[in-house]
């Protein structure tokens, strides 16, 4: 009986293995698709699918650089301050914003979750006009700032920070650094900061991939050449002429825009493996 089961715990482990490797190959395989096609030109493309590379990496990734039209240069460059603004902004106030609704009481603090909340489930497609005429009466239209600085009220980071730090952080520690004499924001710079490190890396990863990724609002508010972000000019390389349409130039422009994202993962991964809390006071 005793073998009968051990044998079924193995093949169960087998089988969720089987599971975990197919579905890690079904993610990995686009990505080896966009690498393969960055290396091989256009009518090699139009050919059909190969597992083998080409010769045109070199050739596509100077061609894409060399593009008069698209400046990738200078894109790269504005959805880095963008996405790290963005990245940078809602994971500090949207913490900080937690931290205020779960250390302190006071009368409003039901209704300030609920209205927090209640924005969370408003579509951006419905305030995108409002958002416009704003930035036009602010003179802000065909500058960078829109697209990072209103990423200081994110309601759906707040909701991840706000559950993370009502399972993580005891209120002991917090009283702790009040009778040591630690002012508010330091108590929340030195010691709740270091505690969401975790939930930080997590919301700071995916707020950089949102905003790196997002078009819709940066192709109402973005006209001149020099600002626009990477989502922006591969769209405006897709849609060009007929005659002057490169795939290898495509894939290419998508494989230099990926990079920054790996990068940023693999920079703050190692805080998400991690997942502990830090400083945490045992009962």
């Amino acid at each position: 009986m005793r073998e009968t089961k051990e044998k079924r715990g193995v093949a169960f482990t087998i089988f969720v293995h089987m599971v975990l490797i197919f579905l890690a190959f079904l993610c990995l395989f686009f990505f080896y698709i966009l690498i393969i096609n960055s290396t091989r030109d256009h009518y090699q493309i139009q050919k059909g699918f190969s597992f083998l590379p080409g010769t045109h990496f070199m050739e596509n990734l100077h061609n894409v650089l060399n593009d008069a039209n698209i400046p990738v240069v200078s894109g790269i460059k504005n959805s880095l301050l963008v996405s790290v603004g963005a990245a940078v902004l809602a994971t500090y106030f949207s913490a900080l914003t937690a931290y205020g609704l779960y250390a302190y009481d006071f009368k409003l603090k039901k209704p300030a979750f609920i209205f927090i909340m209640l924005i969370l489930s408003m579509p951006t497609q419905v305030s995108a006009l409002g958002f416009v005429r704003l930035v036009e009466k602010m003179n802000m239209m065909n500058t960078l700032w829109p697209l990072f600085l209103p990423s200081i009220a994110a309601p759906a980071v707040f909701y991840f920070m706000y559950s993370y730090i009502q399972a993580s952080l005891p209120m002991e520690l917090v009283e702790a650094a009040r009778m040591d004499g630690c002012s508010e924001f330091g108590t929340f710079n030195r010691i709740v900061l270091p505690i969401m490190k975790p939930a930080i890396a997590v919301q700071a990863i995916f707020t950089f991939v949102q905003t790196w990724n997002t078009y819709f609002i940066p192709a109402l508010i973005i006209s001149d050449n020099s600002k626009k972000t990477l989502p922006i000019l591969i769209a405006s390389l897709r849609s060009a002429d007929f005659l002057k349409f490169d795939m290898g130039k495509v894939y290419m422009l998508i494989t230099v825009a990926i990079v920054p994202i790996i990068i940023v993962y693999l920079l703050l991964s190692r805080f998400i493996v991690a997942g502990v809390t830090l400083g945490g006071v045992k009962e």
